[in-house]
């Protein structure tokens, strides 16, 4: 049974500060758990839960599990001191926890698959915050941050009190938390949840990754709406194939998915928007379909794009209803961003004639920044780091301006390495310049990954691609391209958007593509004045 604890210790930024008291006997049972218990019999109540040692307070549940390099039960005896009172783990945890201790100091959950009850015991010790509010869970390939930018500020302005779970960080009524994965670990996601229930939140946006969905990060979540953007290659390293990566995004809407949404609102702008709008459909959700450039229940009319980069329209709902809309962010796929917030607002019950004029002032970072210096020439960051988002966000530039167009951009090492060569396809094929160079090599040679980036835009045709050139060092691309624009002229770093750090050799770097886009116009514009001084 769960019931409300005694004032806790000033909680940390993630954790409620009053979390309720579940006791092992009830966890055990809910996760369908043996209890193996402690030498003195004692059972303490459980507040928490927690997969790292490190991070561990008193009376949390140490989840052991097994990891890529070392189980977690190894750890134990660090999670103990900081104040575990009962571990969950596998049997072979429980193996490593009786060589460790032989006389188990505190009691032992063992299940033969842990991860995949975690979510659902992470929900129930901190009282099952999710079901008392709206969950909006946003997957897809591209457009879920932008998405989600857009709706919070959205429900905001329709007097919903909103938190954000996302790529770039985490709000919680207005605090912002650096976010290190898309979609937080379950313990984490479900303490996140109850702390913004307990700061008086009514509805929560997060964005769900392809591999939070396959990894059960979301189990025990309950999802009000679910939302699909689009699906173009990505993470294959993980997957294998489009069409598991597919299923796995799938698990928001799907009949047989424990996180099935009660209602789907999905972009059929692509094959698989229509593919994933069956799969709701048949799953029993309410669907709710949104497209720009076709039918479905929340469509467009009036596109007007502005030189400035900034899109007026009128959305088209169902019933008749016609509200006109307005971003600051360029491009037809922010767009169908705005569009699909607003039918999220429309199936969360939410008042879209007062929701929509939210969206007007969103800037998301890293998505198509603009960084000004009092340049002659356009310069652009974009967390573009996929052959069709490539394309996309050089085809909205190109539209922004009659002059020419360079991008800068890479490949991530250590993952998908089917994506190298259509990357530089897509630039190349894009842009006036090409310059290849390092993304986040991490464990992999830098040169081999810019080579692979470099054969896909040499397969093209010269009549077919800009000039290519492959530069060595993050840094000294940005400077290249920037030295080669002139007035009138765009810049795009492409790949990286927010991201403040560059992994190299398994060390993060500082490194910040907007800040050094910065600094290399800076210099740039130094020297023309000092030029003509």
């Amino acid at each position: 049974m769960s019931v409300p604890a005694e004032p806790q210790p000033a909680p940390t930024p993630s954790r409620p500060s009053n979390p309720p008291h579940t006791t092992v006997e009830d966890i055990a049972a809910a996760a369908d758990a043996t209890v193996v218990p402690a030498a003195d019999g004692q059972h303490r109540m459980v507040t928490g839960v927690d997969l790292r040692a490190q991070s561990i307070l008193d009376g949390d549940l140490f989840a052991a599990l097994a990891g890529s390099t070392a189980h977690g039960a190894s750890f134990a005896g660090d999670a103990i001191e900081r104040g575990a009172v009962a571990i969950f783990t596998d049997s072979a945890g429980l193996e490593i926890l009786q060589r460790q201790f032989p006389v188990l100091p505190v009691p032992v959950l063992v299940h033969d698959q842990p991860r995949t009850v975690l979510g659902d015991m992470s929900a129930l010790v901190y009282g099952r915050p999710s079901e008392k509010m709206t969950v909006v869970g946003i997957t897809g390939t591209s457009g879920k941050t932008t998405t989600a930018y857009l709706l919070e500020a959205a429900l905001t302005a329709a007097g919903r009190r909103t938190g954000l779970i996302g790529t770039i960080e985490t709000k919680i009524a207005g605090t912002r938390v650096p976010s290190a994965l898309t979609t937080p670990e379950a313990p984490q996601l479900h303490a996140l949840f109850a702390l913004m229930l307990e700061r008086g939140l009514d509805t929560v946006v997060m964005e769900v990754s392809s591999h939070a969905l396959s990894l059960g990060r979301v189990d025990g979540t309950v999802f009000s709406v679910a939302a699909f953007t689009n699906l173009s290659q990505d993470h294959l390293d993980f997957h294998g194939t489009l069409e598991d990566y597919f299923l796995a995004k799938s698990r928001l809407f799907a009949a047989d998915s424990r996180v099935r949404s009660q209602s789907a609102c999905v972009c059929v702008d692509d094959d698989w928007g229509r593919r994933m709008a069956d799969v709701a459909a048949s799953g029993g959700s309410d669907v709710i379909t949104v497209s720009v450039t076709g039918s479905a229940d929340w469509t467009v009319a009036d596109w007007a794009p502005d030189p400035s980069g900034a899109q007026t329209f009128t959305l088209l709902g169902p019933g008749g209803g016609r509200h006109h809309a307005s971003i600051r962010l360029p491009g037809r796929y922010n767009v169908a961003n705005a569009v699909l917030a607003a039918a999220i607002c429309d199936s969360a019950g939410v008042d879209v004639q007062r929701a929509v004029p939210g969206m007007k002032e969103v800037d998301v970072p890293g998505r198509v920044q603009r960084i000004s210096r009092g340049q002659n020439f356009l310069a652009v960051v974009d967390y573009a780091h996929k052959p069709a988002a490539v394309e996309a966000v050089i085809e909205t530039l190109r539209k922004q301006t009659t002059g020419r167009v360079a991008v800068v951009l890479g490949a991530g090492g250590n993952r998908d390495t089917t994506k190298r060569a259509p990357m530089g396809a897509a630039g190349a094929r894009g842009a006036d310049l090409l310059v290849i160079t390092d993304d986040n090599p991490r464990s992999e040679d830098p040169a081999a990954i810019r080579e692979a980036v470099l054969l896909g835009a040499m397969s093209l045709a010269p009549e077919d691609r800009g000039e290519v050139r492959n530069v060595e060092g993050r840094g000294n691309a940005i400077s290249e391209a920037v030295r080669w624009a002139q007035d009138g002229d765009v810049v795009l770093v492409a790949g990286k958007g927010h991201e403040t750090g560059q992994e190299i050799g398994g060390v993060k770097y500082p490194f910040d593509d907007r800040v050094v886009l910065a600094d290399a116009i800076d210099r740039k514009i130094g020297q023309q004045a000092g030029a003509t001084s």
